[in-house]
């Protein structure tokens, strides 16, 4: 193996001393620049690059963020929006000379020891918060334990950091828009978790929609934002005396695999059933018939929050809240007119004018 080039390696091409080359390399004041120039052609010459270990060393960082993910890791492959949100993180992080050091832990117990662990062993200079909980206990610890952090969207609470917000609400009530356009009256929601803020908060948007068009739910099942919960939510909501025309699923995989259970059952999609997702993962567009579902871009999402996490990081005040681009439907060919006769058993009860 090639022995890595040191600064002792640079300083003898160079001709100058190692503190000339800490001097030049680290951007410092005091040298000529033409002996500037000569230290930084003689590091380019022998492919010198910074060790993040020394650079740690010497500043007291470790030259890396932190993301604790709650999560089966048999599942999180499958995930459809953390592999995306991660290669944004790295696509920012890989031009700094940074390293993600990525926790998957199955509880909230592990995830909460998961971050004394980053701190105790100096691992991260901070931490990307996901997944937010209602009165989220979290924030408290990481203020607790002085991380520096950027959340995933908004807590419910105070919070002193500053968060990446993507406002999942338009997309949601964009599908349900469509869906009453198309005739449908007899729509059912599977929800994600209750405890995360955004899983509410897509649940509180389909049913405000709902009623803007004069229509409650048919019924609104609470699924784990996985296969196995899509499939179980789906199977209770075909089981009803008056099933749904069509569903909305909080996420993509749920939908798929709800697409799948109503397939099973001898449905149709979409001239029995229309079903709509969330996340335009890279599955909704090949599966068939292919999903109606809402764009989110979690790269995107991804590489913002590394940048402002960075800006934390390097100490500046006052980071403000980075807003994108609301989510935004996709209509695919899973969502369809219902079945002849049924729109005319449930018409919209038209809003009373305030």
């Amino acid at each position: 193996m090639t022995k890595r080039p040191t600064i002792a390696d640079v300083a003898r091409r160079a001709g100058v001393s190692k503190g000339s080359v800490s001097f030049a390399l680290n951007g410092r004041p005091g040298l000529a620049q033409s002996t500037v120039d000569k230290i930084l052609a003689a590091a380019d010459e022998l492919g010198w690059r910074p060790s993040n270990r020394a650079r740690s060393l010497s500043v007291s960082k470790a030259f890396a963020l932190g993301l604790v993910i709650t999560r089966d890791p048999a599942v999180l492959s499958s995930d459809p929006f953390f592999p995306a949100f991660i290669a944004g993180v790295e696509s920012v992080l890989s031009t700094q000379g940074q390293a993600l050091v990525l926790q998957v832990v199955a509880d909230g117990e592990s995830e909460e020891d998961g971050y004394r662990r980053l701190v105790q062993d100096t691992r991260v200079d901070g931490v990307l918060l996901s997944d937010l909980r209602h009165d989220d206990p979290r924030i408290d610890l990481l203020v607790e334990l002085g991380l520096p952090a950027v959340t995933l969207n908004r807590p419910d609470g105070e919070s002193p950091f500053p968060a990446v917000t993507l406002d999942d609400r338009p997309g949601t009530r964009a599908v349900v828009e469509h869906l009453v356009e198309l005739g449908h009256t007899r729509i059912a929601h599977v929800a994600g978790p209750p405890a995360f803020v955004h899983a509410t908060a897509r649940a509180k948007a389909f049913a405000e929609a709902l009623a803007a068009a004069g229509l409650e739910p048919v019924a609104v099942e609470t699924g784990d934002f996985t296969a196995a919960g899509g499939i179980e939510a789906t199977r209770r909501l075909l089981a009803l005396p008056a099933p749904p025309t069509a569903i909305v699923y909080a996420n993509d995989r749920m939908a798929i695999a709800g697409l799948g259970a109503a397939q099973s059952a001898g449905l149709t999609v979409p001239d029995d059933l229309s079903i709509a997702g969330f996340d335009d993962s890279e599955l909704a567009e090949y599966v068939h018939p292919g999903l109606t579902t809402v764009r989110a871009d979690p790269f995107r999402f991804g590489e913002a929050a590394a940048r402002a996490l960075n800006r934390v990081v390097d100490g500046e005040t006052d980071v403000p809240d980075v807003e994108l681009p609301p989510a935004e439907l996709v209509v695919r060919r899973s969502t369809a007119a219902p079945p002849d006769g049924v729109a005319a058993e449930s018409t919209p009860t038209p809003l009373e004018e305030s």
